[in-house]
């Protein structure tokens, strides 16, 4: 019999930490042609955009789902809840 701790994690299950601001920033950025229209709708510049989603891809590679590719991080997002394949 294994205990609680010997179990291993369901990588499917664990959800990285996001903040509002980087969920909404995914968000727009899945629902948008490019990070500069997601910039110029959020009043950022793109570079901050771009951050934003790199940070993104870092907090989903530590807790296991790595997200390399735009379609991965839409993937994540709809896995997670964060949006809905009808906003798309």
């Amino acid at each position: 019999m294994t205990s609680m701790l010997e179990r291993p994690v369901d990588q499917e299950n664990v959800r990285p930490a996001l903040s509002a601001r980087e969920v909404e920033i995914l968000r727009e950025w899945l629902m948008s042609d490019s990070k500069s229209e997601v910039a110029t709708r959020l009043f950022l510049a793109p570079a901050t955009v771009s951050t934003h989603i790199a940070r993104i891809r870092d907090k989903y590679a530590l807790v296991g789902r790595v997200a390399p590719s735009k379609a991965m991080l839409l993937a994540r997002a709809l896995q997670d809840r964060l949006i809905d394949i009808d906003e798309l």
